[in-house]
This record gives C-alpha cells, structure tokens and sequence, in this order.
C-alpha cells in the first residue's frame, strides 16, 4: 500500500520529485530518466510508469536550465526504442512458445492469422499512435512481436512514433511547461494526460464492439 502511494504521488508531482533529484544527484537524472522510459516502454508488465507526465516536466526543466535539451532528448529517444525494441523481442520470443501448440486452447489459428494480417497492414500507425496511449504504448510492441510484424517494417514506426512522442512532449514542455498557469495546474494537466487516452481508447473499442454485432447479426 505505501509503495502504490508513493508511486501516485510520484506521477501527480513528478516536477518536485524531478527538481529534487536534479539538486541532489546532478548527472544521474539522466540515467534514472532512460531506466523509468526503457522500462514503462519495454517491459510489458510496467505499464503504469509515468511516460508523458514525465517528458513534459523533462522539457520544463530543461527551458529554465535545469536539465540539458539535446541531451534530454537524444538519450530519451534512445531508451523509448530500445525499450520498445526489447518488448517487441519479448513478444516474438514468448509469443511462439506460448502459441506453438496449434490444437490448445491457447491457441487460435484463425485469430493469430488475423492479428498478424493486421499488424502488417496497419501496424505502423498503432505503433506510432500507442505512443501517447498510456498503457497501450506498452502492449503494442509486444502484441506486434507476437503478431511477428517484420522487424524492419517495426523498426521504421519504432523510430517514427519514439521521435514524434519524446521530442514531441519534450519541447513543449520547454516552451510551455514555466507559464505560471501551467505549474499552478500540473497535477490537472497529468491528471489529463492520463484519462483522455484512456478515454479515447474506451470509446474506440466501443465502436469497434459495436460494429462487430452488427456485422454478425
């Protein structure tokens, strides 16, 4: 229970927590920043690390020179790859053992046939659009290594969606992130950043429920 406090203070007041570390331990910031982004990005079982909270609060204090912009990003951008690089591996890996058995119950042909069709077809804009989907930013490239989406067709979106998603958050965070409006309303700014997705995602997988009956009855 104290670790799950801790962990949502931490996302709700991510600056403080950022400012004091930058104060205290200086350059090593820098490699706690790539573990929190490598990790939440590839370890599927880590979804809930703060992702674009951080970056923006990255991007802030990098605009009142607390932090270093180039290297913020270059290093930031290195670790969402590689992290979604390790769980796309994970994916491809696992998802074979877990699945090889075509006749279990585990295992559905047809539907590991469909998954795979789609992630060819349109699994470059899930890959670059999971980016600034809590949670789902975390599943995709696993569920794109199960679905053995090719490594270079992955790898191209990869990088695409991790430039658009840290430099993006980044610099706006640079530039907007000290108005005095958006320091006094960080915690409602998080607080959205988290529940719009979220919300955009439900509503999604809604209408594709919806369109699904429809089609079969």
């Amino acid at each position: 229970m104290e670790l799950l406090t801790f962990l949502l203070d931490f996302v709700l007041h991510v600056d403080k927590h950022l400012e004091a570390f930058v104060r205290n331990y200086g350059l090593w910031v820098y490699a706690l920043l790539f573990l929190v982004i490598f990790v939440e990005t590839g370890v599927v079982v880590m979804p809930f690390l703060p992702g674009d909270s951080l970056l923006f609060v990255v991007g802030a204090m990098c605009g009142v020179g607390l932090m270093n912009y180039p290297l913020s990003v270059g290093l930031l951008l290195a670790a969402a790859i590689l992290g979604n690089q390790s769980n796309y591996a994970i994916g491809r890996h696992f998802g074979h053992r877990v699945f090889k058995w075509e006749n279990s119950r585990l295992f559905n042909k047809a539907a590991f046939d469909r998954t795979h069709d789609f992630y060819e077809r349109h699994g470059g804009f899930t890959i670059v659009a999971a980016r600034f989907m809590p949670f789902l930013r975390t599943f995709a490239p696993f569920v794109a290594g199960v679905a053995k989406m090719s490594r270079s067709r992955f790898t191209f979106f990869d990088v695409t969606g991790g430039a658009l998603w840290v430099g993006g958050i980044i610099t706006v965070g640079y530039f907007f992130g000290n108005i005095p409006f958006v320091k006094a309303n960080l915690d409602k700014i998080i607080w959205a950043m988290i529940f719009i997705p979220g919300l955009i995602i439900l509503f999604g997988a809604w209408r594709s429920k919806r369109r699904h009956r429809r089609l079969t009855n």
